[in-house]
């Protein structure tokens, strides 16, 4: 069932959404993070599930989780969009290459790093050049746009229109290739969709996919030209989705081997909007009641890139089930937790104004 964002806003439960979007892109990045790259084997899943239940329990004084360039990115781009209430590509250029070198040491890759040191040198002329020429000409088809895209269907939510064309925007700065921008739009997308439902009714996952097949039908289809061996990779990937939804419990090689857990956004971004669905009912290896806590554990479980997968997924969960269902000592230990919260509340302010 979805909910007119008036109803959302007169209940305050819109607000409750925006936090829980980007609180949960945070949390999933700094959870992730030591477990990135890791074989995720059976005594390294208890590890995660022993470090998890420690941090969402009584509170304990302690360093603050750190988190990477994942979160770095995603609070440069909100606040471009609440000081400029839109995207400027120059201007958000700029948040991102001053960010990297106030803080280098938060795991950017090195094809960002050689990019943001160009736009330095070239003063942020010539940014769609710069970041085609990325990997030989090919352009990057990373997940880096999608990982920072939480706060875009935040400032959309009333206008799919506008999100497509500032998810593509944002994206440009860093991303040519069109797997990498299409990866951000269909996280974008899959935020957008749980944001304008009611998290008190269960959701119909193969609806929900639908829906995103939907939407990602005619930005595929601009590109068959493009892509003629491939030409709904997207779509692709949502139809796997589905097949894995109607089997009974799936295990990890099966879903990995269905749809990768790779820095690629074509093999993370459908991962997590998988790792969020599931998340909605019971996982067999992972008894916890809490569906935001079920869906960290579960997409930290399968490896890979772990911080940028469950950084989506539970940008996706805490967008649907607003902030009430995240842990505040949790919350707590992830770093910039206060800032992160308060990106959002300055978001809905401007939907109120």
């Amino acid at each position: 069932m979805k909910l007119s964002t008036r109803m959302m806003m007169e209940h305050g439960l819109l607000a409750s959404k925006f936090r829980g979007a980007l609180q949960g892109a945070l949390i999933g990045d700094c959870c992730g993070a030591p477990y990135e790259g890791e074989p995720m084997e059976p005594g390294t899943k208890v590890v995660l599930k022993k470090f998890l239940q420690k941090l969402s329990g009584p509170y304990f004084s302690a360093p603050n989780k750190p988190f990477t360039d994942d979160t770095a990115m995603t609070i440069a781009l909100a606040e471009e969009l609440i000081e400029n209430k839109g995207v400027d590509q120059k201007q958000l250029a700029k948040r991102f290459v001053q960010r990297y070198f106030s803080s280098p040491n938060r795991g950017y890759g090195n094809g960002v790093i050689e990019l943001f040191n160009k736009l330095r040198a070239a003063k942020f002329e010539n940014i769609d050049k710069l970041a085609r020429d990325q990997f030989g000409g090919r352009g990057s088809f990373g997940n880096g746009a999608a990982m920072r895209v939480t706060s875009v269907p935040l400032f959309c939510v009333g206008s799919e229109t506008d999100l497509v064309e500032m998810v593509r925007k944002q994206a440009q700065i860093t991303h040519s290739h069109e797997l990498g921008i299409n990866g951000a739009l269909l996280q974008a997308f899959a935020i957008h969709q749980t944001l304008n439902m009611n998290p008190m009714k269960p959701i119909d996952t193969h609806q929900f996919v639908e829906e995103l097949m939907r939407k990602m039908k005619p930005i595929e289809k601009d590109e068959n030209d493009i892509n003629t061996a491939n030409p709904e990779p997207y779509q692709d990937q949502l139809k796997e989705i589905i097949r894995l939804l109607e089997k009974e419990n799936p295990n990890d090689e099966v879903v990995l081997n269905g749809l990768g857990h790779s820095v690629a956004a074509l093999y993370s971004v459908p991962t997590a909007i998988y790792c969020f669905l599931r998340s909605l009912s019971e996982i067999e290896d992972i008894p916890v009641e809490n569906p935001f806590m079920r869906c960290l554990e579960y997409s930290i479980s399968l490896g890979g890139d772990t911080d940028t997968i469950a950084s989506m997924a539970c940008a996706i969960n805490g967008a649907f089930y607003g902030e009430s269902i995240i842990p505040s000592t949790l919350l707590k230990h992830c770093e910039s937790s206060e800032e992160v919260t308060n990106l959002a509340d300055s978001l809905i302010k401007i939907m109120r104004e």
